[in-house]
Order: C-alpha cells, then structure tokens, then sequence
C-alpha cells in the first residue's frame, strides 16, 4: 500500500473490541455504566474531601488530585469509544486521535507521578512524624503538584512532535479501542526509530523512576516499623497506608499485565481487553478501596449524603 504524508491522513480506522453486531449494545452498556461509576465516584471523594475541614491535610490534597486525574483519564478514551459504538462507526480524525494520544499520556503520568507523592507522603507521616507539617506544607505540596504536570506535559508533548513527523497509509488500523501510542507506532508507514527510542526513555522516566521512588519510600516506611516495640503501634502507623497500597498495586498490576499480554501474545483482542483494566476498571475502583479502607473518607461521605438527603426533603 502506497504511504501518504500525514497531512494527507484525515483519518484512522479504530478496531475496537469487537466486530460482532450482536455484543455492540453488551460493550456499550458496561462502558457507559463504568465510566458513569468512575466519574460519579471520584466526583464523591473530591466533594467529601473538600467539604470537610479535617480532611484538608496533604495526604487527601493529593487524593483529591489523583480522583480528578482519573476523572480526566477515562474520559480521554471511554467517551469515544461510546459514541463509535452508538454510531456504528470505527473512525477517528488524525487530530482526535493525536490529542487522544496527548492526554492519554498526561494523565496515565500524572497517575504514576501522584502515587509516587503520596507514598513519599506516608513516608514522611511515619518515618519523620515531628516534621510532618514542616516538610508537608501545602506550598511543597503544591510545589510537586505542579512540578509533575510540567514535566508531563513537556514530555507528551515531545511525543506529539515525534508523532507529526511519522508518515500513514491510508485507511491504517489500529487494533485497539483507543489511540495508543505503541500501537500507533507499530502501523506506521515510516521509520519509528527515534519515536521508540523517546518512548522507553519516558517510560522509564514516567513509570519505573516513580515505581522505584514508591518501592524506596516502603522499604523505609517498613523499615522504620520494624524498629517499634508495640505491635498495635505497628498495625496503626501501616493501617494508614492500606489504600494507596491497593491502589499502587491496582495501577501497576494491571499495567504488567498489559505490557506481558503484548510481550507474549500477538493477539490484538487480548491486549486491548488487558487495557481495559488499567484505563477504566482501576480508576473505577479507586474511589472505592478509598472510601471502604478509609474511616476519614468514609465519614466525610456519610456527612455529605445526610446533608444531601436533608436538603431533598
């Protein structure tokens, strides 16, 4: 097939899911369910989170932003993937599918760089407790906030630079429900050679750097548990760092299991079934390994429901 310039592509072709007529309402259905949960859910713990005094600490500052980030990154893909289901259509414009590839990545980021502050966070809370506030005060933490949005930013788009010097075929595929950047380069009708070279370099600084600054920040937290005395002091301090846990090994073992899925298999369905997991079941579940594993959370949302309630009557 001859290779067009890009600026000649006005569009790709979106596999999706499935091609069979008889699961399109099945796939539409538990979509706009998930993603109606994600968004009402997170929306929850942001409100809950705000309208209590008590919660306005840095670990639920960091909270809060991770529920808009997961917000923001189910809406960059679930969406259209709705709207190609309702219409029966697998099209999306080279411009959609480069601004979905641009936030994609800005908040599949920001999720990496948000768990990394709040375990260094549950870190200072346990192993520093007498300089919690000093170290943890709202300008630092609006100050790594901003830190990781810039830096985010700067490298996505990096990415899309990359991306508008790549030439298409015409009528390409992409054997997923979203435009991922790895699957983009892999139907490219050019060389992809510094894209991929750029791409490992943003994964390791996206995604294991933080990993690692995570897995540092537990050592240390286990660490410095291990040295007490009392084991209800133990349970205590840890207690406090069961929801990120979950949420860390949610995000993160669902990501290995997309990287293995495309390492082992070449099946397209199996890789873009094992992405659903990370781009829509885990920030699904996040508001709610929060809000059951957390007594804080919980009672901020109880308060807000009765007030809701009370303001129905």
């Amino acid at each position: 097939m001859e290779a067009e310039n890009h600026t000649e592509v006005s569009q790709f072709l979106l596999l999706g899911l499935s091609d069979d007529p008889k699961l399109q309402p099945l796939l539409f259905g538990v979509f706009l369910s998930m993603y109606l949960f994600t968004v009402l859910g997170n929306l929850l713990i942001i409100v809950a989170v705000s309208s209590d005094s008590h919660l306005h600490t840095p670990m639920y500052f960091f909270l809060t932003n991770l529920s808009f980030v997961d917000i923001c990154f189910t809406s960059t893909t679930v969406p259209k993937m709705l709207v190609n289901v309702q219409a029966q259509s697998k099209n999306i414009s080279y411009i959609g599918c480069l601004i979905q590839v641009y936030f994609f990545m800005i908040f599949a980021g920001m999720d990496n760089f948000l768990l990394t502050v709040m375990a260094y966070d549950r870190y200072v809370a346990i192993c520093q407790p007498l300089y919690y506030m000093v170290i943890m005060n709202p300008h630092f933490c609006g100050f790594l906030v901003l830190v990781s949005w810039l830096i985010i930013f700067w490298v996505s788009l990096v990415h899309i630079l990359l991306m508008r010097q790549m030439t298409f075929c015409m009528g390409t595929k992409i054997p997923h429900f979203f435009c991922e950047l790895a699957q983009i380069l892999k139907v490219a009708c050019s060389d992809t050679l510094i894209n991929n070279i750029f791409m490992y370099v943003a994964a390791v600084l996206l995604v294991v750097f933080p990993f690692t600054c995570i897995i540092f920040s537990y050592s240390k937290i286990v660490s410095s548990l291990m040295r007490l005395s009392s084991t209800g002091g133990k349970y205590k301090a840890f207690s406090t760092c069961g929801s990120h846990l979950s949420v860390v090994s949610l995000f993160y073992g669902t990501g290995l299991g997309v990287y293995l899925s495309s390492a082992l298999t070449h099946s397209s369905l199996h890789n873009s079934v094992a992405s659903v997991m990370y781009t829509v079941v885990t920030p699904m579940l996040n508001p709610f390994i929060y809000s059951l594993r957390n007594k804080d959370v919980k009672g901020a949302l109880r308060k807000l429901l009765t007030l809701a309630a009370s303001c129905l009557r």
